[in-house]
């Protein structure tokens, strides 16, 4: 998962594979994963099904949609800014350039991307629904400019910048949606301040 995390998919050489395998043999590697494709899917189930993880809040209708945006966002952040692990986000990252080859790979992580999209989309509408935002809210531009934001912060984390300064830059996106909503100024500081808590102590 580091290796493909950090390098992405085509630059990941096999020898690197094998190397961090404990310098294992081609044939014992074909031998349990089958093909290098085969164990970069084995490595993006397991990434969904831990790091992926930050994106959880989008599903759950029992959040309210702003927070359920709010959190992914800072989780998003704390994540692909931990030290702990190579930075950004995979799913982004992976199969940025591809091949023809491995096209099929590019395309599975595209719709991981939309699944996201999708969910983002709609806590946008259900906040509609909800009078949580103007019935004139433009759903589909305003979650765009969520998810490109989302999407965004894996080239920032990439290039160095730190959570504190994603972090403000969530306070500034989420600050946007308050102004739609007509929430004061103080009611947002003091939301941003009880959703950061929960994102990073969670």
């Amino acid at each position: 998962m580091t290796l493909f995390w950090t390098h992405g998919y085509e630059a990941t050489s096999l020898s690197s594979l094998k190397s961090a395998m404990g310098d294992i043999s081609a044939p014992s590697f074909y031998a349990a994963f089958g093909s290098k494709e085969l164990l970069f899917r084995e490595v993006l189930a397991r990434y969904l099904a831990s790091f992926g993880q930050v994106s959880a809040s989008l599903r759950d209708a029992s959040l309210a949609p702003r927070k359920a945006i709010e959190l992914t966002l800072r989780r998003s952040a704390k994540m692909q800014t931990d030290a702990s692990h190579p930075s950004g986000c995979l799913l982004v990252l992976a199969t940025a350039t591809c091949t023809e080859e491995s096209q099929d790979l590019h395309d599975a992580l595209a719709d991981e991307r939309r699944l996201n999209s999708s969910a983002m989309l709609g806590c946008v509408q259900r906040a509609i629904r909800n009078k949580e935002l103007p019935k004139a809210t433009d759903a589909v531009a305003l979650a765009a400019m969520l998810d490109s934001f989302y999407l965004g912060m894996t080239i920032k984390a990439r290039d160095g910048a730190t959570f504190d300064e994603l972090d403000r830059a969530i306070d500034q996106m989420m600050g946007l949606w308050d102004a739609l909503a007509g929430v004061s100024t103080k009611k947002k500081a003091a939301k941003a301040g009880r959703d950061r808590q929960a994102a990073v102590f969670s």
